[in-house]
C-alpha cells in the first residue's frame, strides 16, 4: 500500500476534516513525503509503499528511534509534533523531525479525531474495558464530540470501577492505586461519562446529562471543588493510560488491511 493511500484510508475513517476547525493538532500526515501532492501514480520517492507501521501515543525521541528499530516506514501517534502551527525547527523539535527523516520515517497524527470515534476512539475503548451500554456520544467541543456517555450492565460501586481502571495499561505498578477518585457521587455508579485524557473541562456536561461519574485522565484543582458540589464522582486514570485504545484499534485496522504493525508500549505513569 502506497502511502497516499494509507493516509487517505485513515483520514476517512476517522473524519479527520471534521475536526480541522476545532483541534490545535494537525491532524493527518504531519511529517512525510508527498502530503497533499502525493496521488495515485506519483513516483515512489514522493509516495513510498508502506509495509510496516509502528504505533505509538506519543511522538517523542524515544517512540521514534523504538519505531526505526522496528523498521517501520509509518509512525501513527495520538499526540503529535505541531500544535498550532510550528514556527521554528529547534531543540526537541528539531531532534524529533530530524530523527524522523534519518531513518525515513512518516509521521500520522490522529488527536481528536482519535478521542471521539464511535468505535475506534479513545473513549469508546474505555466504555468497553468498563462495561458500558447504550451508549451515546458526549463531549461536546464546536460540532463535534470527542467522548462517549452510557449505563453500566449494572449498578458499581466507585471501588469496584477504580479496580478496573487501575488495570489500564500505563498505569503504575508501584503505586496501590495508580487512580484518583474524587468520591463525591451516589453510593452506586450507573451512568457514565467518558471524555479521556485532560477531561474535566466536561464536568458541567457531565451533570447535565444526568452523570453518576466522569471518567477522565488528569484533573485540575477546581474540578474538585465542582465535583464535590455538583455530587459526580470524579475518575482521573492517568492521561496515558486512558489514551492507549486508539492507537490499539488502529494498529488493528492496519493490519486488516494487510499491513505489517507493531505497537510501541513507552507508559508515562502520568
Amino acid at each position: 500500500m502506497r502511502l497516499s493511500e494509507y493516509v487517505d484510508r485513515l483520514d476517512e475513517e476517522l473524519d479527520t476534516a471534521a475536526y480541522a476547525d476545532v483541534d490545535a493538532s494537525a491532524n493527518g500526515l504531519q511529517v512525510g513525503p508527498g502530503g497533499e501532492a502525493a496521488s495515485p501514480g506519483t513516483g515512489p520517492a514522493d509516495d513510498p509503499e508502506v509495509e510496516r507501521v509502528a504505533f505509538a501515543v506519543d511522538a517523542a525521541t524515544a517512540t521514534i528511534e523504538a519505531a526505526a528499530d522496528a523498521g517501520a516506514d509509518v509512525l501513527v501517534v495520538h499526540h503529535g509534533l505541531s500544535w498550532g502551527g510550528i514556527e521554528r525547527v529547534t531543540g526537541r523539535v528539531h531532534d524529533r523531525i530530524a530523527a524522523l527523516i534519518e531513518h525515513d520515517i512518516a509521521l500520522y497524527v490522529s488527536h481528536l479525531p482519535l478521542d471521539g470515534h464511535r468505535e475506534l476512539g479513545n473513549a469508546a475503548g474505555v466504555a468497553t474495558e468498563i462495561g458500558l451500554e447504550d451508549r451515546d456520544p458526549f463531549g461536546e467541543i464546536g460540532p463535534v464530540t470527542i467522548g462517549t456517555i452510557g449505563e453500566t450492565a449494572a449498578p458499581r460501586s466507585a471501588d469496584a470501577l477504580r479496580e478496573t481502571l487501575d488495570g489500564f495499561e500505563g498505569q503504575p505498578d508501584d503505586e496501590p492505586s495508580p487512580t484518583r477518585v474524587l468520591d463525591f457521587g451516589p453510593d452506586e455508579v450507573e451512568r457514565v461519562a467518558v471524555v479521556t485524557g485532560s477531561g474535566v473541562d466536561w464536568l458541567d456536561e457531565a451533570v447535565a446529562a444526568g452523570a453518576d461519574a466522569l471518567i477522565t485522565g488528569e484533573g485540575k484543582q477546581q474540578v474538585y471543588h465542582d465535583a464535590r458540589e455538583a455530587g459526580v464522582t470524579v475518575f482521573l486514570a492517568g492521561h496515558y493510560a486512558t489514551e492507549t485504545f486508539g492507537v490499539r484499534a488502529l494498529e488493528s485496522l492496519t493490519a486488516d488491511w494487510g499491513v505489517e504493525t507493531t505497537y510501541l508500549s513507552h507508559p508515562t505513569g502520568l
